[in-house]
């Protein structure tokens, strides 16, 4: 499949919005620590990306009922649903500036995760958390995601990589009070 940018300014994909808030102290002190541990962009993309998938749970996997959505929120707070994970992991790369893009799979619901740009090409990523059944990897080299779509299902992979939340997803994140309630508020489609 071929990835398509929705705007080909690639420093879009490097910058600040309200869901993916990069400048916020929290995401700044995350950003630094972790790459004090690595010694290059590449593992420092891969370092953020098992921080996220492993340290902070999706919510429905924990049976947290909180709903975030602000990446420093996911970070803070410590849960998030896939969406708010793959916006977390997009604030993290993009303050070292690895361009970050948001994008979708749609599973019966919508589904997020994002794609890193390397060596001149787009990676998709998905660091909503394993699981029995699950096991979702960094890479560069062929996709290691959580789900694969199944197309007598009608399910596919959306092939737009979007520098800013799709305002769908920011939408029902925003509304909904709690996990439970954004279950029933989930997109379908995009």
């Amino acid at each position: 499949m071929e990835l398509i940018q929705n705007t080909p300014d690639l420093s879009a994909y490097l910058a600040a919005d309200e869901a993916i808030d990069h400048d916020h102290p929290v995401v700044r002190e995350a950003a630094a620590r972790l790459a004090k541990e690595a010694e290059d962009s590449y593992a420092y993309a891969r370092l953020a990306f098992e921080f996220v998938r492993d340290t902070i749970p999706h919510s429905q996997d924990s049976g947290d009922l909180r709903v975030t959505w602000r990446a420093s929120d996911v970070l803070k707070q410590g849960t998030g649903i896939c969406y708010a994970k793959a916006h977390a992991l997009a604030a993290l790369l993009r303050a070292e500036d690895i361009p970050t893009a948001l994008c979708y799979q749609q599973l019966g619901v919508v589904h997020g995760l994002v794609a890193v740009r390397f060596n001149g090409a787009w990676h998709r990523q998905d660091p909503r958390g394993n699981k029995p059944g699950v096991d979702a990897q960094f890479s560069l080299d062929g996709e290691r995601l959580a789900f694969t779509p199944d197309p007598e299902s009608n399910e596919m992979d959306y092939p737009v990589l979007y520098d800013e939340p799709h305002p769908a997803v920011l939408s029902v994140l925003k509304a909904a009070p709690d996990r439970p309630y954004l279950w029933t508020t989930l997109p379908t489609a995009l």
